[in-house]
């Protein structure tokens, strides 16, 4: 059953993003825990959950392995199984402590139960390189709620999260949960009205040429179909238009690139005097890079960003050197691993302003995204969704692209190779679209920014500071009570 209620949780995350279906599995997962015999029963019923949520909100993670089924697909299962459980691990932690903390439940369990899950959920997004992907507060990206992260972020929103599911723990099946799930579905479309929108662009505001050359992951790296996608998101940046800039995806050149490369001169006439931003891998001496490269009109690399935040067992592998002796690489890296970058920095496109450069996964986290240097003026997000498949990933990837602008309060431009590629404005809205296998260039205006947010200007640390009020609060009045 706890199981079960962890899938039914994951019914809340995009694509199916049914709220109400995701509190109650939330709901029943703590309920059952509130009413376990002990403290140990309540984490092997919090692992149990655990597996189901990840195992649904996670199945695309098998996707990569199939990529070259003959090598690595063999993988696929383990791979699912082993992501999903060991995330588990977090949840079990989080349910042993709110039943160690509140065990006779009631509105105590509440608060120990949402602030533990919020915690854990918060520490799983963090150690180890961290994954912040599906937090429970993320079953709001398709409501009025999301709007909430502008002021609490993503960790404070999940932290309401977990207390609404504490709340109906505590309420358990009984009638007042009903009308709580029946709010919860109704009141965000309600309140989205509510929300002003960003402000609409200037006359003046520069167009940008978003390409998309729909390469399957499979065929990408081919000699001969490789050029052939290259080629065509050649045409395509030199369709009919008057673009200010053209942004191709993650990796979407099929060649090292390096100064004087004649590559760099078919890419800059495709620009026709704009400048062109693609997603390529470069070498420096020793090094390989996941880079990000300004191509100006005269053919020159004006600016270079190299991916600083790799994807463990994709870009890399940890312990390299040891896994090289068994034959191990990551996924994504070939015959190479990729080196890191420095860090977040901003790149200067001139009259285009200063734009904060998002390698594909770099997107997923919070913090980083607030750690640039300065305040950007955009943020810009290239990306290759295609490892991810044509289901729930490249969709929850786009919708956790859309946390970032509403924290920050900042348009991004985003550009996929199989999509979905999109403009966002400031409040997080999808304002132009290339839907999932699509090929194309898409031209749309960049929306304004808002002037910076609560959570851009205090980060996570109010979050932080109210779990562990939440927390407190619980202890506390465990004690008055005993």
């Amino acid at each position: 059953m706890a199981a079960g209620a962890g899938g039914v949780a994951a019914l809340g995350q995009v694509p199916f993003s049914i709220v109400a279906l995701g509190l109650a599995g939330l709901g029943l997962a703590g309920w059952l825990a509130a009413r376990s015999n002990t403290s140990r029963r309540a984490a092997w019923i919090g692992f149990c959950a655990g597996t189901g949520y990840f195992g649904v909100t996670l199945h695309w993670i098998v996707q990569p392995f199939l990529v070259d089924a003959e090598r690595h697909g063999w993988m696929a299962p383990f791979g699912l199984l082993f992501t999903a459980t060991g995330f588990a691990l977090f949840w079990a932690l989080a349910f042993w402590l709110a039943r160690r903390i509140a065990p006779g439940g009631g509105w105590r369990y509440a608060l120990a139960f949402g602030g533990a899950l919020a915690g854990v959920e918060t520490l799983r997004s963090l150690i180890l390189t961290g994954f912040p992907w599906s937090l429970i507060g993320y079953i709001w990206s398709e409501g009025a709620a999301v709007q909430s992260v502008a002021v609490i972020g993503p960790f404070g929103l999940t932290l309401l999260t977990g207390l609404f599911a504490g709340a109906l723990a505590a309420i358990g099946p009984r009638w007042p949960a009903i009308p709580a799930l029946i709010a919860a579905a109704i009141l965000p479309p309600v309140l989205l009205s509510l929300v002003p929108p960003a402000p609409l662009p200037a006359s003046d505001a520069p167009v940008i040429r978003l390409v998309q050359p729909n390469a399957p992951q499979d065929e990408k790296w081919h000699p001969e179909l490789g050029a052939i996608y290259f080629s065509d998101a050649l045409d395509a940046s030199a369709a009919p238009g008057n673009p200010d800039l053209i942004i191709w995806p993650e990796t979407s050149v099929p060649y090292l690139l390096e100064p004087g490369h004649p590559v760099l001169g078919l890419l800059a006439g495709a620009g026709r005097g704009a400048p062109v931003v693609v997603g390529a891998q470069r070498v420096e001496g020793p090094l390989y890079y996941n880079s990000l490269l300004v191509i100006s009109p005269e053919a020159r690399v004006v600016d270079t960003y190299d991916k600083h935040h790799l994807v463990p067992f994709g870009e890399y592998m940890p312990l390299g050197d040891l896994a090289a002796r068994f034959g191990l690489r990551g996924l994504a890296q070939g015959q190479f691993g990729y080196s890191a970058g420095p860090g977040p920095r901003l790149v200067d496109l001139g009259p285009l302003g200063q734009v904060l450069p998002l390698i594909c996964y770099e997107a997923i986290f919070p913090e980083e995204v607030g750690g640039a240097p300065v305040r950007p003026d955009w943020l810009l997000q290239i990306t290759n969704d295609a490892w991810f498949g044509t289901f729930a990933g490249p969709q929850q990837h786009l919708a956790i692209a859309r946390m970032r602008a509403i924290e920050q309060g900042l348009p991004l431009a985003r550009a996929a190779n199989t999509g979905i590629t999109a403009m966002i404005d400031a409040r997080g809205r999808v304002t132009a679209s290339l839907g999932l296998g699509q090929t194309g260039a898409l031209d749309t205006v960049l929306p304004p920014a808002l002037p910076p947010t609560t959570y851009a200007r205090t980060g996570d640390w109010p979050a932080l500071v109210a779990i562990l009020l939440s927390l407190a609060a619980a202890l506390r009045f465990r004690r008055k009570t005993a």
